[in-house]
């Protein structure tokens, strides 16, 4: 799913225009990132919880050549879903 695909959701099922569904999700998308950026979580209630982790440096190795390296340290993001996420996923399991 893309950003236009969430925009022609939000279009189909509340009735707002293209532009005004556009603007809502890039508000909120630049509200998670700037989120994300202070290092901070954003929890969605009945969805899941996004947390920003510190990663050391770590050794590591090419694949393709077998030489060692360092692996520099990085903050990532980190997605838990919820409880309620997880049973409708397992309800609908192929």
């Amino acid at each position: 799913m893309t950003k236009a695909d969430l925009v022609e959701r939000i279009f189909e099922k509340i009735g707002l225009s293209k532009k005004e569904a556009q603007e809502i999700i890039e508000i909120l998308f630049d509200t998670m990132r700037q989120t994300f950026i202070e290092g901070e979580s954003v929890k969605i209630s009945g969805f899941g919880t996004f947390n920003v982790r510190q990663k050391t440096a770590r050794r590591g190795r090419n694949p393709k050549t077998g030489d060692d390296l360092e692996i520099t340290p990085r903050r990532v993001i980190t997605f838990r879903a919820s409880n309620q996420v997880k049973s409708s996923m397992e309800k609908h399991d192929v």
